[in-house]
């Protein structure tokens, strides 16, 4: 495990898809399924943190998923907001840091205010950071970047994201079955490793976790370059950005010139 431990991938994004389909497929309801897949969360965010991983970010509402049922939307919220309250001190107390991004002003009141109570308990925590995305869509977020944005480089435009502090994911799994981002981290996710699991999300064990992390360990990262190992995942990343910037640079100096 020590092995698997030292190649971690420091930032996974998980898009926990199957709780509906577990539930049916047990005889249960749907707002079960949910209660089951936020077991199944903070399991593995637990396990997470025992097995290096920094930063969790996990797909709970999309900017599309409003055109579900009011009956299971309603569900969701209720449990979403039952969790952070009864969650939250507990994931303090292991020093778990609480992150939200999204259109937050679409919540309800009560909910926003959840949110923003667990991120402020929690904000000095550097164990690991579990980032919540709810009401969230890839390109929504795009959009809004560029509403903000002023011109300039390609990390002027990040600056501009809701969380542009936060890496960019090393790993993307999505369980479930299907097989697509899903509107997902479009413009963080663009070098992630991606890994589709056949399994529904109240059935990620950590068995199938660390099979993930140990896939992703073995997978080389090479951002457009050769293979050559001189560059780790988070410097190639680095050297990609520049090379971007460069290229902005120059461009805009060639419209003065």
């Amino acid at each position: 495990m020590s092995s698997l431990h030292s190649s971690c991938a420091p930032h996974v994004a998980l898009i926990a898809d199957g709780n509906r389909r577990w539930a049916q497929s047990h005889g249960l309801s749907v707002s079960a399924g949910y209660e089951a897949g936020a077991d199944t969360l903070k399991a593995r965010l637990y396990d997470a943190a025992s097995l290096g991983v920094q930063a969790l970010t996990v797909y709970t509402f999309s900017t599309e998923n409003w055109v579900r049922p009011a009956k299971e939307i309603d569900d969701l919220m209720a449990t979403l907001a039952a969790r952070i309250e009864r969650e939250t001190p507990e994931l303090h107390g292991e020093g778990v840091r609480m992150r939200f991004i999204g259109r937050w002003e679409e919540g309800s009141e009560d909910l926003r205010a959840l949110m923003k109570w667990a991120e402020t308990l929690t904000k000095e925590n550097s164990r690991i950071t579990l980032c919540v995305a709810f009401n969230y869509g890839g390109r929504t977020e795009i959009l809004d970047a560029a509403r903000r944005f002023q011109g300039g480089s390609e990390e002027d435009f990040r600056r501009c994201l809701y969380a542009p502090d936060m890496p960019d994911p090393d790993l993307v799994i999505r369980t479930g079955g299907e097989q697509r981002l899903s509107n997902y981290l479009l413009w963080q996710a663009a070098y992630s490793e991606l890994m589709f699991r056949t399994e529904m999300w109240p059935d990620f064990s950590r068995a199938a976790f660390e099979e993930a992390l140990a896939l992703f360990s073995s997978r080389s990262r090479r951002y457009g370059g050769r293979p050559n190992g001189d560059l780790s995942g988070q410097d190639a990343a680095r050297a990609h950005r520049l090379a971007q910037q460069r290229i902005t640079t120059a461009v805009e100096d060639r419209r003065i010139g």
